[in-house]
């Protein structure tokens, strides 16, 4: 089965500059605050579930709160049984896609369940058990697909405060531009999602996506805006500054 294509540009630097050179600095906005569940044992460890493949991300704000489970990176054969293959249950989504960012390309599958505006807010702070609220398909998916991991009581690291633009035209493509601040951190990450075409064979996607790749790098590039060489991705960089503030 060939999986859908998230490609992802990270920008560093003046991120206020990068976003008027690629046009979106007004507009509607969506505004989350973002945190990361760890477990609080490790992390005075300086162990991260992340070293695992594991993350586990809170959203609240302008849109339905979010609770996701990810695993990134993982393999075919760690996605069994039920979780070999997407699928979609009311307000539950299980989604597997390849991640591309630069020459680094990892699989990754995600369980999110949606609750009401502001439901999450409880288990994000100090006192709470941010593990309370995983519910069971999500619970079944670590157990079945990451059996080395196990959930206890975690903590929630955060917020990071998320400013997004979806579809934003940037020559023919359409992209969603997130920003990231906490800290002293602030980046921008673009993203397009490129999804496999009925009888498309696998070679034939690989190559449309690789040309999408270009097509985004290039518009960036073309607006003198400078992409990260860093190879950290988001997630990670976040998650060590504030794992890091938290011992």
């Amino acid at each position: 089965m060939t999986f859908p294509v998230e490609i992802k540009v990270n920008i560093d630097g003046d991120i206020a500059d990068a976003l008027s050179a690629l046009g979106r600095t007004q507009g509607p906005a969506q505004k989350r605050l973002i945190w990361f569940a760890e477990n609080p044992q490790g992390i005075a460890d300086g162990r991260l579930l992340l070293d695992s493949g594991v993350i586990v991300r809170f959203r609240s704000g302008d849109t339905p709160d979010e609770l996701a489970v990810k695993l990134r990176p993982c393999t075919k054969a760690q996605l069994v049984g039920r979780f070999s293959n997407p699928f979609d249950r009311e307000s539950f989504e299980y989604k597997i896609e390849e991640d591309w960012s630069g020459s680094r390309r990892v699989l990754s599958a995600s369980a999110t369940r949606a609750h009401p505006q502001g439901a999450l807010l409880n288990a994000v702070t100090p006192e709470a058990d941010a593990a309370a609220p995983l519910d069971a398909r999500q619970l079944q998916f670590l157990q079945e697909c990451a059996p080395a991991v196990h959930i206890t009581r975690l903590v929630a690291l955060g917020p990071i405060a998320s400013t997004k633009f979806n579809n934003v035209p940037l020559d023919d493509l359409e992209v969603d531009v997130e920003r990231w601040t906490v800290a002293d951190l602030d980046f921008l990450e673009l993203s397009i999602r490129v999804k496999p075409k009925d009888g498309e064979k696998a070679d034939e996607f690989e190559t449309r996506a690789e040309h999408k790749q270009k097509k985004l790098e290039s518009a960036v590039r073309d607006r003198g805006v400078v992409i990260s060489e860093n190879p950290e991705n988001k997630t990670r960089r976040v998650l060590t500054t504030l794992a890091v503030s938290h011992r």
